[in-house]
């Protein structure tokens, strides 16, 4: 089982350092490459890049929560959900249907029922 994991390409894991402009500042960001290649798809998804894209997160995150504690760890949250969603049949895996059409609602309330689950699944049940 490991070797699936342990043999992967190694440039999955190694970082790559990004300069973005969040809140009116410039700043960087540092993230394995494969949440760079995970947030570019997102990006592309509704025409963005993906400096557009971690900019309106960090906007939306600050205007919700008020704060921003961890910017590059609730980056690798996203990609995981939005990985997961995906599984899940919430988000389509077609990279052309935009993500800002979807029903966040609907989808958002899919999610809450899986984690109230007994068993505490993050995927659907089979």
């Amino acid at each position: 089982m490991c070797r699936l994991f342990v043999n992967a390409d190694p440039q999955l894991w190694e970082t790559r350092l990004r300069s973005v402009r969040l809140n009116g500042f410039s700043t960087s960001v540092r993230l394995e490459n494969l949440y760079w290649h995970v947030l570019e798809e997102i990006a592309a998804r509704d025409g963005m890049s993906v400096s557009q894209l971690l900019g309106r997160l960090y906007e939306e995150l600050l205007e919700t929560r008020g704060e921003v504690e961890n910017f590059a760890s609730f980056l690798r949250v996203c990609c995981g959900r939005y990985l997961m969603l995906q599984l899940a049949g919430d988000v389509p895996r077609n990279p052309a249907q935009p993500i800002a059409g979807l029903d966040a609602d609907a989808i958002l309330a899919r999610e809450a029922r899986r984690l109230t689950r007994p068993q505490g699944s993050l995927m659907p049940a089979a």
